[in-house]
C-alpha cells in the first residue's frame, strides 16, 4: 500500500518526467501553483484526490487501482468481464 508520502513522490516524479514546472502543471490542471507545492510536500498532511487526478492527467498519467501483488488494473478486469459477457 502506498502512503501519502509515496503518492507525493510519485506526483513529483510524474511532473519531472513530463518536464513541467509547478506553475506549468498547475496551469494545465486548473489548480494553483501553491496547491501543487502543498501536495508535493504534504504541507497540510493530506491531498485532494480530484486535484491529484487532474495533476497526473496534466503530466500524461492515469490514476489506476491495482490489487496488491497484481499487474492488471480493476479496469482491465472489468473490460475482460464485459467482453466475455458479450460473446
Amino acid at each position: 500500500m502506498s502512503t501519502l508520502f509515496d503518492i507525493a513522490e510519485m506526483l513529483k516524479h510524474a511532473r519531472s518526467e513530463a518536464q513541467l514546472s509547478q506553475e506549468a502543471i498547475a496551469n494545465r490542471a486548473g489548480v494553483s501553483r501553491s496547491t501543487v507545492a502543498r501536495m508535493e510536500t504534504l504541507a497540510k498532511g493530506d491531498m485532494s484526490v480530484s486535484a491529484l487526478v487532474r495533476l497526473l492527467e496534466a503530466a500524461g498519467y492515469d490514476l489506476r487501482l491495482v490489487k496488491a501483488g497484481h499487474q492488471r488494473t480493476v479496469e482491465d478486469i472489468l473490460a475482460e468481464q464485459r467482453s466475455g459477457a458479450m460473446k
